[in-house]
């Protein structure tokens, strides 16, 4: 029989994955990875407990909060500090999920594969593995999967990928399972109300007093306290009077200056990525594709060109790029994703 770790959360989508994969036959066992020392931490292994206990499967626990501390809260507590924009979840599935667990899972479960409550499709053709859009393109989340490799793909489940959330959550009501009620989850899974982020940082970076400074004219017209406070393209919260719309169009970390501007001063037609990595072999050096510069956006044109490294030019403008984001890039015909990097 074939062998399937689920990585349960102890929320609704990674129970209904395990339920469903019991239903179509799989050995299934659960697995949760512990990431902090904490109470909501201890509650997360709880509530997947109690998902394994109903639907009478083995559940294991993965201590990964040496890796979690390292790869994803320090990386989140160090992009803030240069002025970047994090992206925690993609480091949590690149080290923990499909780092540790995955790892685990392989190596002492004896696992087939392992499968996860992600939105998202694997198809194989010729040998290559390629992600594709879920059904529900409102939960689509091919954006936080670009690290994954050839490896991993292979040998990754995704049950929900062919289900609206609405529809997850009347499997899950049908069936009574613990987690039918259960909310979406916060995204940044280590800040716990009632701590926010901006009240994290402050604990976490020292306050110092800076400028506002006129992108225009390189005039000073305010004082912040802590350019960590703020992020490309914000306009609430600023508190610089103007007869127009203002908002943060760069952050300077070294000289702990935040700069100003107006809609347009956020336009920029081309960028660099770091670090790219290609879901699968790839050979064109200049193509054009779908682009996302961040989750919650629809996918924009862009030319590509692959050197040394990678360089996006957009066909129309885009706003509010974020150094530290992640940039992701999908086959301008069918929409699978090609890989991404950081901005």
């Amino acid at each position: 029989m074939v062998r399937v770790a689920v990585a349960l959360s102890g929320g609704l989508d990674s129970s209904v994955t395990a339920y469903l994969l019991k239903q179509q036959g799989y050995d299934v066992v659960g697995v949760t990875g512990k990431m902090t020392n904490s109470n909501a931490a201890d509650l997360i292994i709880k509530n997947a407990k109690s998902v394994a206990n109903f639907l009478g499967i083995n559940h294991y626990t993965v201590d990964a909060t040496k890796e979690f501390k390292n790869k994803v809260i320090d990386y989140f507590d160090n992009s803030y500090r240069m002025g970047y924009t994090p992206n925690p979840c993609i480091m949590c599935n690149k080290f923990i999920k499909w780092g540790q667990i995955f790892d685990y899972a392989i190596n002492e479960l004896g696992a087939d594969y392992i499968a996860t409550g992600h939105y998202a499709n694997i198809k194989k053709n010729d040998g290559i593995y390629k992600l594709y859009p879920a059904k529900d393109t409102k939960k689509d989340q091919l954006y936080f999967l670009f690290l994954l490799n050839q490896k991993h793909l292979a040998r990754t489940l995704f049950p929900l990928y062919n289900y609206e959330k609405s529809e997850i959550r009347e499997i899950a009501i049908k069936n009574n399972l613990p987690t039918k009620s259960s909310k979406e989850s916060q995204d940044i899974c280590f800040i716990q109300k009632p701590m926010t982020t901006k009240k994290y940082l402050l604990s976490k970076i020292r306050i110092q007093k800076g400028d506002f400074i006129n992108v225009a004219n390189g005039k000073k017209i305010g004082e912040h306290e802590g350019y960590f406070q703020y992020t490309i393209g914000q306009r609430k919260g600023i508190g610089i009077a103007a007869t127009q719309p203002l908002y943060v169009t760069g952050i300077d970390a070294d000289k702990n200056i935040v700069y100003i501007g107006t809609k347009e001063h956020l336009e920029q037609k081309e960028l660099i990525l770091d670090n790219f990595n290609f879901s699968y072999k790839f050979d064109k050096k200049e193509f054009n594709a779908m682009v996302k510069i961040r989750y919650n956006m629809q996918p924009t044109c862009a030319k590509i060109q692959i050197s040394d490294n990678v360089t996006v030019s957009f066909i129309e403008p885009v706003n509010s790029v974020s150094k530290g984001q992640a940039c992701v890039l999908y086959d301008i015909n069918d929409g699978h994703l090609i890989g991404g990097g950081f901005i």
